[in-house]
């Protein structure tokens, strides 16, 4: 028998627009920073591309650490709300100090980029993670979850896509044709209104299933319990791909456009396609409850696999219709894909819980550890093949170079595609469903 729903509509509002608030920087973070620190800050392409690497390889760590931190939180407020309160403020000013441009000489500029883009990682796994870690004590309703998670996605979604679009002329419109001074005003507009809303998530939310009989577990035995946690380990390696997939596009486009279309400000157009992500995002709650939920993401990255393809042969032909079209199509399918991946681990929370261990926090990490290391490996890449391939900054690309961005921008995404449907094969929903069934009592009848 289904639980009843436990969430009123300004709880749910309120849960989903966390996601938003952190989308508000995030998104800035992974389309516009890279260009950001080649173009305006005036980083080499080698130079940010080991400094993306070196703060993801930080961000595995600190997901780990965030991750320990939220099970071994015992307060008034819950286990994962504090995080909302504590963090909100110095992830802000870190998003803000990362887009400034100091008058230091070239090895200052780089160490406080190290310092800057480092303190952000950190405070935004600190407050995305317990977005992901509280959602299975908020209800233990299944259908509620999917809800709540779609509302989730739908407002980060929608954030992420007018981030986008408005960026590029919120900073002509701040800067008046100084870059410098359009990013940071950008970003300290996006900044303040994240803050107010990880501030409303805070004094909304409420944790009401964080259960007492599962005290915090050895680390030996959190281990044991996610090498059975078979499902998890798959949906992990899934949102690993999407991001990496997501990262080296997303931070290629606005290279495809300025050296290869020379019309940068193309940009907006071609990101304003990717509202269609909205549409998947609204499909899940019918189609999972139809379909189930691997089957919604498999049919999700089809449909991206499709997109993607149109996309390409758009590119082979820089025909914009084309590569307008298949942007189109790709974002319904990541609109499916991502929509489900916070629901998918909070399943996975749930089957650990059954497996005798609570450990929301680890489980959850395994999101925001997909997202770190996802970025940190596409900006290495789509930096690395651009430093390579001879990229310089604000000068006409050489023939090698044009193909390089046609590569990032097409083909590696469309065969990351691939690799993420063969892996999302292994997913075994059953065997969560059989974990969370409900067993029958002597003398009762299952209806």
């Amino acid at each position: 028998m289904q639980s009843p729903w436990q969430t009123k509509w300004p709880e749910r509002i309120s849960y989903g627009m966390s996601d938003a608030a952190d989308n508000l920087v995030f998104q800035m973070m992974t389309t516009y920073l890279l260009f950001f620190y080649t173009d305006v800050y005036g980083l080499s392409a080698s130079a940010a591309a080991i400094l993306f690497i070196v703060a993801r390889l930080a961000d595995v760590v600190e997901s780990l650490i965030i991750g320990v931190m939220i099970d071994h939180t015992h307060s008034k407020w819950g286990k994962s709300r504090p995080f909302f309160l504590w963090y909100a403020l110095p992830y802000v000013a870190f998003a803000i100090l990362t887009f400034v441009t100091p008058p230091f000489s070239g090895t200052g500029k780089l160490v406080w980029a190290y310092v800057t883009y480092l303190g952000l990682g950190f405070f935004y796994t600190a407050v995305n993670l317990p977005i992901t870690s509280i959602l299975p004590t908020l209800t233990h309703n299944d259908q509620e979850m999917t809800l709540l998670g779609v509302i989730r996605q739908f407002s980060g979604s929608a954030v992420q896509i007018v981030v986008a679009v408005f960026t590029l002329p919120l900073v002509a419109f701040f800067g008046h044709g100084n870059q410098q001074k359009g990013f940071l005003l950008t970003i300290a507009v996006f900044g303040g209104i994240s803050l107010i809303l990880i501030w409303n998530t805070f004094f909304q939310v409420r944790e009401r299933f964080t259960s007492p009989d599962h005290p915090t577990q050895s680390w030996g035995a959190v281990t044991r319990m996610l090498r059975q946690n078979q499902p998890w380990l798959i949906i992990s390696v899934v949102i690993l791909l999407y991001w990496l997939t997501t990262a080296i596009k997303n931070q290629t486009t606005i290279y495809y456009f300025k050296y290869l279309m020379h019309q940068e400000s193309l940009v907006p157009i071609a990101n304003s396609f990717t509202f269609a992500a909205l549409i998947g995002v609204v499909l899940i709650v019918h189609a999972a409850n139809h379909w189930g939920k691997k089957r919604t993401m498999l049919g999700g990255i089809v449909l991206a696999i499709i997109g993607q393809l149109i996309l390409s042969l758009g590119t082979t032909f820089s025909h914009l219709p084309t590569i307008f079209a298949g942007i189109l199509v790709n974002a319904v399918g990541n609109g499916l894909i991502i929509g489900l991946v916070s629901i998918m681990i909070a399943d996975t929370i749930r089957y650990g819980t059954a497996l005798g261990i609570q450990a929301e926090g680890i489980l959850a990490s395994t999101d925001d550890f997909g997202v770190n290391v996802g970025l940190g490996l596409g900006g290495l890449v789509t930096a690395g093949l651009f430093h390579f391939s001879g990229y310089v900054a604000n000068r006409p690309q050489n023939l090698a170079t044009q193909h390089m961005i046609i590569l990032n921008y097409a083909w590696i995404p469309l065969l990351l595609y691939l690799v993420m449907l063969i892996v999302l094969l292994f997913y075994d929903e059953d065997r969560i469903h059989r974990a969370l069934a409900p067993t029958p009592t002597k003398g009762t009848t299952q209806n």
